[in-house]
Formats: C-alpha cells, sequence, structure tokens
C-alpha cells in the first residue's frame, strides 16, 4: 500500500473542504449584504440567523485548517508502531491514523481515515503488529503496520 498515495488524497480532500468552506462563507456574506440593503431593519432575525450560519462555517473552517496544519507534519515513513501518520491493517480493516476525512478507496482497498483523537486510534496508539485492543466491545488485532 502506497503511504505516499494515501497521504496526498487526505491532503487533496482537506484542500476541498476548505475551499467549499470559504466559498459558502463568501456566498452566505454577500446573501446577508443583500438582505441589509434590500429589506431594512424588520428583518434583523433573518440577518442574525445568516451571522450564526457565518459564524458555524467559520468554525468548521478553523477545524479543517487545524487538520490541514496537522497534516503537513505528516511524513510518508514507515511507521513500526501505531502512530499519527501510520497505516494500520487489523483484522477488521485498514486504517490511516491522520485527519478525519471518512473512507477512502485506493487501489481497490477501502481505507479508513481517523484522527489520532479518535477513539479507535486512542485504543491503537503505541501498539506493534500483533497486538490486540478493543474498541465498543469489538475486540481487534493489528496484523501489519506501515
Amino acid at each position: 500500500m502506497d503511504k505516499e498515495k494515501i497521504l496526498d488524497t487526505v491532503k487533496h480532500k482537506i484542500s476541498e473542504k476548505i475551499q467549499n468552506l470559504e466559498k459558502l462563507i463568501a456566498e452566505t456574506r454577500a446573501s446577508s449584504n443583500d438582505t441589509k440593503s434590500s429589506m431594512g431593519d424588520k428583518y434583523e432575525t433573518g440577518r442574525e440567523m445568516l451571522q450564526q450560519e457565518i459564524n458555524n462555517l467559520q468554525r468548521q473552517l478553523n477545524e479543517v485548517l487545524n487538520q490541514q496544519n496537522l497534516i503537513q507534519k505528516i511524513t510518508s515513513d514507515l511507521s513500526l508502531k501505531v502512530q499519527n501518520g501510520a497505516l494500520v491493517k487489523t483484522d477488521r480493516g485498514l486504517f490511516y491514523i491522520a485527519a478525519p476525512i471518512g473512507e477512502l478507496i485506493l487501489e481497490n482497498q477501502k481505507i479508513m481515515t481517523v484522527s489520532v483523537e479518535a477513539p479507535l486510534a486512542k485504543a491503537m496508539l503505541g501498539l506493534n503488529a500483533g497486538h490486540t485492543f478493543s474498541v465498543n466491545n469489538t475486540t481487534q488485532t493489528i496484523q501489519e503496520i506501515w
């Protein structure tokens, strides 16, 4: 499995998320400005709802920007134990410990990307191939680590 390809895919997905959120924020701000100029004070509630939406989108953008900063520090070097940037094969699937992007399909294999803060990743951190761990009453055995 090519960790460089996985890392590049995760970086690309994060960049896409950032662009989409920036676009949504810009569109929502433009909508808010249109409301101000055409409707007057009678529609303060509508403007406040738009401002809350902008704040929500901004929080999401900040989270994704933090993920991007963390992902920039990850290398595609081989890992001997489970750590940030490790690709882990268990008896239940492939997991890439990096950013919570979700499911990726590369080379006809399903890879779940999870944050180092996810309960699954926390249960695996520091373990080596052959070790067993349990999350939500489900036991898994680490088969390989790249």
